[in-house]
This record gives structure tokens, sequence and C-alpha cells, in this order.
């Protein structure tokens, strides 16, 4: 039976983007499908969820179907009401994380859908084309004066004259945009399909013919004339895989190195050695939300990856043609052809162009036609002398963006009256007043500084403004009675919210710090946690038989010297054990490294000049590990020695060796990154497939030739089956324990708030 969450997390504008206002809502008496103590529960809310979260299953309409949902939908209402009694639903918390929702979720509704289809269907055509194209741009603020737009228009109109009167366009660029890229690119912007520009620029530039000039064109960031140099078929989208090794471009050098190698050397086994790219990505590409499948990436087109990856992608032609490795802001990588593919279809591409179109420059449109209908529907009538008041109200203050207003106050019991300009009507939205003061409010809530702006043309600015914000803030107070969709939309947000807050207490959180309790269920149900036959040893993967042997031969001394970390020479004062001025710092460091790896060692080589006093070396090492311990380094992994032979100067010298096979690893991958892996754990079914083999061998020593690596498995010994500790079992316990404690809470629920079923209304949704 399928089942769906009741309730919501935080993605919540995810749910709506096919969401669409058609229902009219009804106020007409509901009779219950159930009740839950004394609160009833409307049989059309019921049907409503089902319908919505089942109306794709096969089973849906079934009695099983409508019955099981019915007992999901009444354990979520339960802890509703439960969290209703409590007064979650009165808090201040959860009142400003509501109202973020609901404004998410009538985003939808306040909007024109013919136009988004007419922009979306257009949006798709363009996509079949990509534009290759140049510009010039004149810059000019969305809300500058009508003199200053006019300036700019006359300038671009201008030099559109020039080129067209056979100026170079990119010489032209170069010495007069105002798009300071344009000194360098000479307004050349490269290929470029729908979506990828703003609205008024596209349009300009699928409209205009090649080798033409457009008129020019405004948008957000001023007027521009446009070149068309090409318009060639869309290129679609591309499949890929790739391997990466991560490189950003403030690691250190030394890491940086490293990763051009791993890099060089996976490209060489994949294209000489051709070795299986599958197996390859899985054991070393670090992208970590492809390398489990293959190395493959999302589907794309132009101008929406990395440009470097994205130019020797689409230069790949065959599927399984391999790229060499190409570095990007994340990495190296190493990139495979899996297809080319036309653009999508409409019907595949239609809910991506919706989404986009309602956060591109479109949406103006939309918006404006939403705004026509709105003061339509809404009889929308504006009063000229309320207008040609407030106006008047505008001076210099209001374009510094320090305009003041206080609204008059009526004297009480003294015959005075309010004054009428002030309180008169501006403009009225379905008998709604909106008055002089309303909007002389807004006007200084609103209002910033715009210098060389006339006064009543900021005004005129803020009162659009005032007019759609008021229009719309009308809308969406009334989504609710207009639209059921809606409606039940924020009552399915507004319970999840309540819900959400006692589960965490009464449950999640509860579980994670009612330590006692996991203990005593966790005691109870021990057969439930419990580990099958594993192997305690260590796995040497390498790629060369004499590689292994080295491998092998290193891993007994149990202590790796570490190259990379070589710490200067600390001084000491002539004659004496105590630490000059420089060494003090040169301490600090190694502290901090040997703090921030536990498997880190330091041996200190205590060092004496020809003449110093006997014992100064022994000395100068003990001072040195007092210094370190006293750093919080423990002293179990400080080790002292000296120099039996003279020193030509008055310093101790350190070496840094580690513990960690990791640390093997490193010296023996110097020259090639893939060279050797070691692995020291204890080994359950299912983690390595060598390991897998051998378990039932018993301890030994066990070489392996498996997919052209060589392996020595080590087993120490074999752990029988046998209980897991609460340790070892947290996770998976933890979340029964979370289920346990739902079941005992509905349970207690259900005591509390008695359950009675209206079969007559449960039986109108079964239709099969």
């Amino acid at each position: 039976m399928h089942k769906r969450i009741l309730y919501v997390g935080t993605a919540a504008a995810a749910l709506l983007a096919a969401c669409q206002a058609t229902k009219p809502t009804t106020t007409a008496p509901q009779a219950a499908v159930e009740t839950l103590g004394t609160t009833p529960v409307p049989a059309q809310e019921f049907a409503y969820v089902y319908r919505k979260n089942n109306s794709t299953a096969p089973e849906y309409g079934t009695r099983p179907s409508v019955t099981e949902y019915l007992d999901l939908y009444t354990n979520f209402k339960l802890k509703v009401i439960e969290a209703e009694q409590r007064g979650l639903d009165t808090t201040q918390a959860f009142k400003r994380e509501l109202d973020g929702y609901k404004q998410q979720l009538a985003q939808p509704y306040l909007t024109e859908k013919s136009v988004t289809e007419q922009l979306v269907r257009e949006a798709y055509e363009r996509m079949s084309k990509e534009v290759n194209a140049s510009h010039i741009l004149i810059r000019l603020s969305p809300d500058a004066s009508p003199a200053d737009t006019l300036a700019a228009y006359q300038k671009a109109t201008a030099l559109r004259q020039r080129v067209s009167s056979g100026e170079n366009f990119e010489q032209l660029a170069r010495e007069t945009s105002e798009d300071p890229s344009a000194r360098e690119n000479g307004g050349r912007l490269g290929y470029f399909t729908a979506m990828q520009m703003v609205y008024p620029f596209e349009s300009a530039a699928f409209k205009t013919p090649v080798g033409q000039i457009s008129q020019p064109v405004r948008t957000r960031f001023g007027y521009h004339v446009i070149k068309v140099n090409d318009i060639r078929p869309a290129q679609g989208e591309i499949k890929v895989a790739h391997l990466m090794i991560r490189a950003t471009p403030g690691m250190p050098k030394a890491d940086s190195v490293t990763a051009k190698k791993k890099i060089d050397e996976l490209y060489t086994r994949l294209t000489q050695r051709k070795e299986n790219w599958d197996k390859l990505v899985a054991q070393f590409s670090e992208d970590a939300g492809s390398a489990a499948n293959s190395g493959e990436l999302p589907p794309f087109g132009t101008g929406r990856m990395i440009p470097s990856f994205e130019e020797v992608a689409f230069k790949l032609q065959a599927p399984g043609q391999i790229s060499a490795p190409v570095q990007t802001p994340y990495g190296w990588h190493v990139i495979k052809l899996i297809e080319k593919q036309p653009v999508p279809t409409f019907e595949a591409m239609e809910p991506t162009l919706k989404s986009k179109v309602a956060k591109d420059s479109r949406s103006e449109l939309n918006k404006a036609a939403f705004l026509k209908r709105v003061r339509t529907e809404n009889q929308f009538t504006e009063n000229q002398a309320g207008k040609d008041y407030a106006f008047a109200k505008a001076d210099t203050a209001l374009v510094s963006g320090r305009f003041k207003y206080t609204a008059p106050v009526t004297p009480v019991g003294k015959g005075g009256k309010k004054a009428e300009g002030d309180t008169q009507t501006l403009f009225t939205i379905k008998s709604k007043p909106y008055t002089v003061a309303d909007f002389l409010a807004y006007e200084q809530q609103n209002q910033r500084p715009r210098p060389g702006a006339e006064p009543r043309f900021v005004s005129q600015q803020l009162y659009e403004q005032f007019v759609d914000q008021s229009l719309t803030d009308f809308e969406k107070n009334n989504l609710e009675n207009k639209y059921e969709d809606y409606r039940m939309l924020v009552k399915e947000y507004r319970d999840g919210i309540l819900l959400f807050q006692l589960m965490d207490e009464k449950v999640w959180s509860k579980a994670i710090e009612d330590t006692v309790g996991l203990q005593k269920y966790f005691t109870e149900n021990q057969s439930k946690y419990q580990w099958d036959n594993r192997a305690q040893g260590t796995v040497i993967s390498a790629a060369t038989p004499a590689l292994l042997a080295q491998a092998k031969q290193q891993l007994k001394a149990g202590r790796y010297a570490v190259s990379r970390l070589a710490p200067q020479p600390v001084g000491f004062l002539p004659n004496t054990d105590k630490l000059n001025k420089g060494a003090r710092p040169t301490l600090d460091r190694l502290a901090g490294i040997l703090q921030a790896d536990s498997a880190l060692r330091v041996t200190l080589v205590g060092r004496a000049k020809k003449g110093e006093p006997a014992g100064i070396a022994r000395r100068r090492a003990a001072a040195t590990a007092a210094y370190l311990t006293g750093k919080g380094v423990p002293a179990n992994r400080i080790e002292q020695t000296t120099q039996a032979k003279p020193s030509t100067d008055n310093t101790l010298t350190q070496t840094v060796s580690s513990i960690s096979p990791t640390a093997l690893e490193e010296l023996l991958n110097a020259q090639n990154p893939l060279s050797v892996q070691i692995t020291q754990k204890a080994f359950a079914k299912g983690d390595n497939k060598v390991v897998d083999e051998l378990m039932s061998r018993g301890p030994g020593s066990y070489d392996v030739q498996k997919d052209g690596r060589y392996y020595t498995v080590i087993i120490d010994k074999t752990l029988p089956a046998g209980p897991k500790t609460l340790a070892e079992a947290r996770g998976l316990a933890t979340s029964d324990y979370q289920n346990y404690l739902e079941k005992e809470w509905i349970t207690q629920l259900r005591a509390k708030y008695p359950v009675k079923i209206n079969q007559a209304e449960v039986d109108k949704l079964i239709t099969k």
C-alpha cells in the first residue's frame, strides 16, 4: 500500500510548481468523516487530502486503501489536536513560520495562467536556436527621470547610427560601452539561448537578423544596442560522466600538485591501459554526488556549466569518448561522453520552464496582466482630487529620502474635525477606501534618496507602487475565500508546523535525550541488534607485486615518517636549556599539528655544540618536551633522545611520524597516487569483496590477485556472530526507539480523544 507523508517539512515552495487556483471554496455545513474526542474531522477535508495524495495509486478508491489512509490521517489529526490543546498555535514563533509559508503558497495564485503559458511556449520555441551577439550599453537606472531616460535613449540612438554608417561595432563598444567587460571583449557575449539573458534583451536579440543592429532596447541595466553576429541551431543537451579529483584555488601548493598527479595517472589508466571507467570512478572520484552512479551528471546545454568544463564536454563527439584532464574551480576532471540529446520535448521541459519564467524578467509581463485583472474584478477606482492633493505634498525632502509624515489627530469633544485632504479617499478596491494618509505613510516608509529627480515624479512612482501593492495584498487576503486549493494547502502547512513541534518534543529529541529509556529499549530488543561473522584485520591493495611487498614490509614497523611535516630546528641560548626568541612560534606550530592528528608522534633530538656543558643536549630535549606538554600534547606522544656527535649550532631537531597506515599510503603513493591502499578494521560481510571470499578460512595472511590489483589480506582473528553494543547500534536503535515512542504516544492520544468513525461518509469514498 502506497503511503504519503502527512505533514510538511521546510521545502514548501517545491510543492507548488503546478498548483493553479481553480476551485471556489464552499462554506456549506460539512458532515464529519470521524470525531476525535469532541473534534469533528470534515468529510470534505479528508476526501480532498485522500484524493490529492492517492489518486494515482492503482488501489485508489478501494476499501483497504481508504481504511488505511483514514487510520494514518487519524493519527495525524490526533497529534494536531494535542498541539492545539497545548496552545502551540498561539505562539509568535508559530505565527511567523506559518505566515512565511503562506507568502510562498500564495505565489501561484498571484499570476495569470494564460500569460504564463504564452511565455513558456515562446521560451521553448526560442530554445531551438542559439544567438551569438554583441552589445553596447548605456547605463540607466530603472527609476530614472524622464529627462535622463530621454538623454540615454538619444545617446544609444546616436551610437546605433554610427554603426549603421559603417563604424566598427567592436571598436565602438570598447570606446563607448558602459559595460566594463567591453574593454576586453568588444561587447561580444558569445552564444546564448532563451532564459539566459534578461527578457527584453533576449527578445531583441532573437528578433534581429544576423548582421543587423537592433533599435535601442531598454532593460533594468539601461539601453542596449545589439548586433547579432550569428544564429545557429541549438546544440541541445549532452549527458556526460566525470571523474573528479578535488583541487580548489586556495588549497596548499603541495596538495594541488598531488591532485594533478592523481588525475594524470587516472587519465593514463583509462586511455592507455583501458581500465574500467566505473571501477576507477567508484574508487577514486571525489565528487560524492556522482561517484556512486559511475560519475554521471544531469544533462546540460549551452551556458549552464562552468565554461571550461562545458567547452571540453561539447567537443566530445562519440559516446564513450574521454577527454584529457580539464581544470575548473572545483578541481580536475576527466569527462566521458554518454550521449548527445536534442532539445527535449515541450512536455518534458514545461515544468522547468514554468518555474524559470516565474523568476525571470518575463514575470513583469505576468505581473502586469495579473494587476490588470485584479483592478477589473475588484472595481478599482481613483479619486483624481485626492491624487493631486497627495502629489502636492511632495517636496525636496522626498527626493532626498527625508520626507516625514505625521497623521492628523482629531481633537475630541472640541468640535474639531480631521483635515479633509489627508482623510479623503485616494482610491477604492471593491469599495474599500485607501486614503491620502495611507499613501503618505507608505511614502515615508518606502522613500529613498533619488538625487536630481523631480518631487512629483518620485511621488508618482511611489503611488504606482502603492497601488500595485494594495491590489496584490487585497487579492492575497481573499485567497482562502476564493480558492479551495489554497485554503487546504494553508491548513496542511499549519497542521504540519504544529505536528513538527510536538513530534520533536515527544519523539525525535526525546529518543536522543532519554538515554535511560533508550538503553532499556535496546536491552529488551537485543535480538534485533546482532553482528554477523566478522574478520578483524588488514587489507593491502597494490598496483604491482613489488609495491605490495614493500607495503607489507614497512607496515610491520608500525611507525611511518611524515615527510611533509618537517618542523624547523628549535634554537636555545648558548650553554643553556632556555629557548631563544624564535623557538616558541616554531613549537606552537608543532603543538597545533600534533593536536590536530592524534596518530602523530614526535621524536625530539637534543644536540649540543662542542664545548657546551655535559648533559645540555638531554636537558634541551626535556625542556622542549615540557613546553609541548604544556601546550596540550600528551607526553606519551613525545619521545626524547640525544645526538652523540657535537652539532654546529645550539639547536634541537624534531622528526614527526604517524602510527596511521594513511601515512604509509602517503609515502608509497609519492610517485603514483593510486599505488597502494591500506585498510585496518573489523570487516563485516559486504565491506570488502576480497575479505568476503577469505573470511571463512580464519586467521592468516592471504595473497590474492583480483580485478588487476594485488592484495594481501591479514586476518588477525574472526569475530563470531553476537550482540552489538548500544554504541555500535546507536543509529538504528535510536530510530527504532523513536518509532516505539510514537506508537506509545498514539495509543495515549486515542485513549484521550476517543475515535468515532462515520462509516457512511467513509463508504462514499469507496469506488472500487
